[in-house]
């Protein structure tokens, strides 16, 4: 990844209160867009993620790992 990569994923904030929308979200659809994929990469970049967040993300992670969770290619879910 080049430094103005970088330095533009350094550059995203996540939105207060969007992971756990996030989380319901992609729980409920049991799939994750693009944009859902870049609220993770946000949230991953805070400094000072809440627990809870941190947890959420973590469970999200698991539900990839065991194939519980689509990847799709889309903006959004429709």
């Amino acid at each position: 990844m080049s430094n103005s990569s970088l330095k533009t994923l350094s550059q995203i904030r996540l939105i207060p209160g969007a992971m756990s929308d996030l989380f319901a979200q992609v729980s409920s659809s049991g799939r994750i867009t693009l944009a859902d994929q870049y609220g993770l990469m946000a949230a991953l970049l805070e400094e000072e993620l809440a627990e809870q967040e941190r947890a959420s993300i973590d469970r999200l992670l698991y539900a990839l790992k065991r194939g519980r969770l689509k990847v799709v290619r889309e903006i959004s879910a429709k």
